[in-house]
């Protein structure tokens, strides 16, 4: 399927189409994650990839905890920071723009470091690099979760195949890698006592949807993408795609310890 360079990446798009959360487990596989971090009033956490800050502000809120994120894109930036006043909780929650591979934090900083659906988007070499980041701002015993992209089917000749078509589509050269291969790169990294689970991908599926989302926002968002024929066009393209990418790709959470 072409997809035209003029198009926005399909994390971007959902997220003008009103879409809130943007992670291939959605909710469910988020909280599994934030349950394991042991967060509680006085932890320290840096969210890497915040977008629209929708869990550093849900992390605040929920378990006072203080937050710190940080992402690439700017407008992602300014529209966090946006949330984050209207919720007025910006006494929890700071958000900047950084890079992952190179954070502008001290050495043992945090309790805690969130990253979700980012790594899979990144070639090995720089996801080894995001992770070495990760391991050195943490705290001695801090832990590390994260959140991707999982390739289920590791024989199937076609795979590759899919994995281009996947890039095809949400515009972003994405690597997913296998659950073995996802828990060797942490292990190469130093990280210890690695729990990875799998579940199916969420991202755009109609369940997805409706949980993540709810009925009415899940209207909200067909409304603004029937507003105009291509992005009508690029939101069906996205459902039909990610219907056949469920076959191949699921989503993984990773929780790790840095040795204390």
């Amino acid at each position: 399927m072409a997809i035209s360079e003029q198009r926005l990446p399909t994390h971007l798009f959902l997220a003008k189409l009103g879409k809130t959360v943007l992670r291939p487990g959605g909710k469910e596989a988020t909280n599994r994650i934030l349950e394991a971090c042991q967060l509680h009033k006085g932890s320290q956490v840096l969210e890497v990839a915040t977008n629209m800050g929708t869990t550093a502000i849900h992390i605040a809120k929920t378990y006072k905890a203080k937050v710190i994120g940080i992402d690439i894109n700017k407008d992602a930036v300014q529209k966090a920071n946006d949330n984050i006043i209207h919720e007025n909780i910006q006494h929890l929650v700071q958000i900047q723009q950084g890079n992952a591979t190179q954070l502008p934090f001290e050495d043992a900083s945090f309790d805690v470091v969130i990253n979700e659906a980012m790594l899979t988007m990144l070639p090995q070499e720089m996801k080894e690099q995001a992770l070495s980041e990760y391991m050195r701002v943490l705290k001695p015993g801090g832990i590390l979760a994260t959140h991707d992209l999982v390739i289920k089917a590791v024989n199937e000749e076609n795979v590759l195949e899919e994995i281009q078509a996947l890039r095809d589509v949400i515009i972003v050269k994405a690597q997913p890698l296998t659950k073995q291969h996802w828990q060797t790169l942490f292990e190469n990294v130093g990280f210890q006592q690695i729990d990875a689970q799998t579940g199916e991908l969420h991202l755009i599926s109609l369940v997805g949807l409706v949980r993540d989302e709810g009925l009415d926002g899940l209207a909200h968002m067909i409304e603004n993408a029937r507003k105009k024929p291509e992005d009508e066009k690029y939101f069906l393209e996205i459902i039909e795609h990610f219907d056949m990418a469920r076959q191949h790709f699921g989503h993984i959470t990773v929780v790790a310890k840095k040795q204390g």
